[in-house]
């Protein structure tokens, strides 16, 4: 009996090992994706446009980076025996685990944005900030275009896993026969889905095609929007391995809403600033000058960024006033054993 269960101990030790040894050739994947983009791109003049057959080079380069980091992330928690140690410790399932790569991807993607931001603004304006652009950007235009068809999947492999994570009595829930399709997942996360088609898509031939001979000096501040995803990200795993309640959760909250009133509320009258400054007028009169897609596009980004501020804003509120009254009340409680 006793070498019968070391026997099947041993073979799932096996497996697992066999199952961790493609995070290898997988990482093998996500250098040769960064090398082709870098080859693809060392060429160009600062100011070159990136041609559609350079473009589909770095797309299919994004898909293979974004995918292949994913799966490590995964495997490399699921299969390794300190990645297993990780989830029985912060008792995390498979679905956490997918949820958990997906924040982590997301955050790398984010700092990606932000790279192509500084990189372009500190380029274009410092130049003719209306006409200048970079390379750059186009080119994560199209490596990033790649981010939002990946995140589809990803999003899908997290939303499965968890429809059809057995309930508490151990029967596997009644939705998995409906829930484990694409159609269903679609159905069920329509606008989440529509919403990466939408900005993948539309703001991908903004950049490249649409812009109207507008420079980077503009566009590099949107990717710079993405500055408070890596702190997004970082609350959700945090909140995922059980430290909700630690005071990391809300240094990383209070960072992640500084970071998300700079670059998503604070940016935009920033970037207005900037352009009256370029044409030499005041703040409103640069405003009016605007066309009027330019201030209806303006709009659209803005008035969500400043609605879901203000939800964080009475989150972090919420989250202190609890800190301060949980305290209070231990120190009234030391006091009333100290007496």
């Amino acid at each position: 009996m006793h070498k019968k269960a070391r026997l099947v101990t041993n073979n799932y030790f096996r497996n697992e090992a066999k199952k961790a040894a493609i995070i290898y050739p997988l990482v093998f994947l996500i250098l040769s994706s960064l090398a082709v983009s870098y080859f693809t791109l060392r060429d160009l003049e600062w100011e070159e446009h990136v041609s559609i057959q350079r473009g589909f080079w770095l797309f299919s380069s994004g898909l293979l980076f974004f995918t292949s980091l994913y799966l490590v992330i995964n495997n490399a928690l699921i299969h390794t025996h300190s990645g297993r140690k990780m989830m029985r410790a912060c008792k995390l399932s498979n679905s956490c685990v997918y949820d958990i790569s997906n924040k982590c991807v997301s955050a790398v993607q984010a700092l990606f944005c932000c790279l192509t931001g500084l990189t372009s603004t500190t380029y274009s304006c410092s130049r003719d900030m209306l006409q200048t652009s970079h390379y750059i950007s186009e080119a994560y235009a199209w490596f990033g275009a790649a981010y939002f068809a990946y995140d589809i999947w990803s999003m899908y492999k997290v939303w499965s896993s968890k429809v059809t994570q057995p309930d508490m009595t151990g029967v596997s829930n009644k939705l998995i026969l409906k829930t484990c399709r694409l159609t269903a997942y679609i159905a069920n996360n329509f606008m989440i889905v529509a919403h990466h088609i939408f900005i993948g898509a539309f703001g991908f031939l903004v950049i490249t095609y649409l812009r109207g001979g507008l420079g980077d000096c503009f566009f590099g501040y949107i990717y710079l929007m993405e500055a408070s995803t890596p702190f997004v990200s970082l609350r959700g795993i945090i909140s995922k391995i059980g430290l909700k309640e630690s005071r990391w959760y809300v240094a990383n909250g209070l960072v992640m809403l500084a970071t998300f009133f700079v670059f998503r509320v604070a940016m935009f009258p920033y970037v207005i600033s900037l352009y009256a400054k370029s044409i030499q007028a005041d703040f409103l009169t640069a405003v009016k000058k605007l066309p009027r897609n330019c201030l209806v596009s303006i709009g659209i980004l803005m008035i969500p960024q400043v609605y879901w501020f203000l939800l964080m804003v009475k989150g972090a509120t919420q989250i202190l006033m609890k800190k301060n009254s949980a305290s209070s009340s231990n120190n009234n409680n030391l006091r009333k054993k100290s007496r």
